[in-house]
């Protein structure tokens, strides 16, 4: 499988908040959790409301740099979890995770892998986080369900639709339960926001901007800039001795070694691994817009705008710039662009802009939520109280004896500890594969129209583009072998 980063550098290039992410693994410890070590075997069950080693629900990690160790801290400090094995194609890097792991739970009992399908092949293990590159994400993801685990994975989905559809419907025959790795849904202030909007305290939603952090902020368009230097690095190197190339390699097209190409920088902006920013990043905010608008089931039915790459060849060939007008069934606008397009469009009403955000424009007023606030056109907005019979989003009522080692909540607050839950209990998570199939639809029709130039009509019932062939070809993408599914 495909990893977010690799040996060669630790450094996501991501904005601040990612790498505060990651930091999280590097402190003193990956959590304050001190157990006997008992590997537990299936879906587990508590004793006296309380969970024992013997019955916890074992977890794995697939993808040991960048966002993989914040989500393998959170399982450790979770009660009810035990991580019994970590996975990349770097062998030294699922090692060192792999010895973190040890020193926590204080004793050897965590296994460390270079092939996902040993790690698959475990009987005693009952789910996973699926932490890679984009294009690795689906393909291990159907893997992992065949295998009879659940899965949580990164987000975005994948690099192609149709590849969606299958991992949507292997979960769904299954039975599997599926998290999506788009955490701001269980961020208080998020919810709040999409309550506020979904219980009409603004009136009618219109319409909705968005945006998020793009490549020509990390400088693309500067000859000068790292991300520039580093699209155009195409020094052939030895495969590092402790990688196997072609499992990182695996779907996607065998291309020579370089150093660049093996960073996470390539691994976000190379049309080989992902869709770019406008998935990998917009994901988030476009996730925000269609929880406020209570549209899991549907996406944008139209879709019409522009965008920009690299303006000379090199190794970063996806969307460096996009501005992307889409519309749903029942009219409301949605207008979906980078940080850098959106700046002077939003900071016209916002008293505070972000690099990333989402702002529902109602009859009376809007709401505006990033990931340190929200905003509204009257500060009052934010202070409704709601009543008690107004819509909530995703109240957790799980009886207490079915989430042993913690106290009731009914709220989602932690989408790790959410995902825990659902496995043991089995019932559907903050976001199922269903809105995520969905958040991908947005994103990757808004890139075909930008990269296209030409307005494109979605289906919803027939999941395609329709009177378009050469548009619809693009929402499928053809494996290298032997790794199809």
């Amino acid at each position: 499988m495909a990893n977010s980063a690799s040996s060669l550098s630790q450094t996501p290039a991501t904005p601040t908040t990612r790498r505060a992410f990651v930091r999280t693994l590097t402190r003193a410890s990956l959590a304050a959790v001190a157990a006997p070590w008992i590997i537990p075997s299936g879906i587990v069950r508590a004793q006296d409301g309380q969970p024992v080693p013997s019955n916890r629900t074992t977890f794995a990690l697939i993808g040991c740099g960048n966002m993989g160790p914040q989500g393998l801290n959170a399982v450790i400090k979770n009660k009810n979890a035990k991580v019994i094995a970590t996975c990349d194609t770097f062998r030294d890097r699922a090692e060192k995770i792999r010895d973190g792991v040890d020193k926590e739970y204080g004793g050897k009992g965590c296994t460390a892998y270079q092939d996902y399908r040993e790690l698959l092949a475990r009987k005693d293990l009952d789910c996973l986080e699926i932490a890679t590159g984009d294009y690795w994400h689906v393909p291990l993801g159907i893997a992992a369900i065949r295998a009879g685990k659940d899965i949580y994975i990164e987000k975005p989905l994948g690099i192609a639709v149709n590849w969606a559809k299958v991992l949507r419907d292997e979960i769904n025959k299954r039975k599997a339960v599926f998290q999506l790795g788009t955490w701001q849904r269980s961020r208080p202030h998020y919810r709040k926001a999409c309550e506020l909007v979904r219980n009409g305290v603004i009136g009618d939603i219109k319409r909705v901007e968005v945006w998020s952090p793009c490549l020509a902020a990390d400088g693309i368009f500067d000859p000068n800039s790292k991300a520039s230097k580093l699209h155009r690095d195409t020094t052939e190197i030895p495969v590092p001795a402790t990688l196997n190339y072609d499992i990182w390699t695996g779907p996607a097209a065998k291309r020579p070694c370089t150093k660049a190409r093996l960073l996470p920088d390539a691994i976000y902006h190379s049309s080989d691994y992902a869709i770019g920013y406008i998935a990998g990043w917009g994901v988030h905010p476009i996730d925000i817009a269609q929880w406020g608008l209570g549209a899991d089931n549907a996406a944008p039915v139209l879709y019409k705008g522009t965008g920009r790459s690299a303006d000379t060849p090199g190794l970063f060939d996806t969307l460096a710039l996009w501005d992307v007008e889409c519309q749903y069934a029942n009219g409301i606008e949605l207008r979906f662009m980078d940080r850098v397009t959106a700046a002077p469009i939003a900071k016209k009403y916002l008293r505070r802009f972000q690099e990333d955000g989402t702002t529902f424009f109602g009859t009376k007023g809007w709401i505006s939520v990033d990931r340190t606030h929200a905003q509204a056109s009257d500060p009052e907005i934010l202070k409704t109280e709601l009543p008690e019979n107004a819509i909530r989003l995703y109240a957790d009522k799980t009886p207490v004896a079915q989430v042993a080692g913690r106290r009731r909540t009914w709220k989602a607050d932690s989408h790790w500890d959410n995902f825990i839950d659902c496995v043991r209990t089995r019932k559907p998570t903050i976001n199922t594969i269903e809105s995520a199939f969905n958040d991908d639809i947005v994103s990757h029709l808004s890139n075909i129209a930008a990269k296209t130039g030409r307005t494109i009509k979605w289906d919803p019932k027939a999941e395609t583009i329709p009177d378009d062939a050469e548009a619809a070809k693009l929402l499928d993408r053809v494996p290298r072998e032997p790794w199809g599914f």
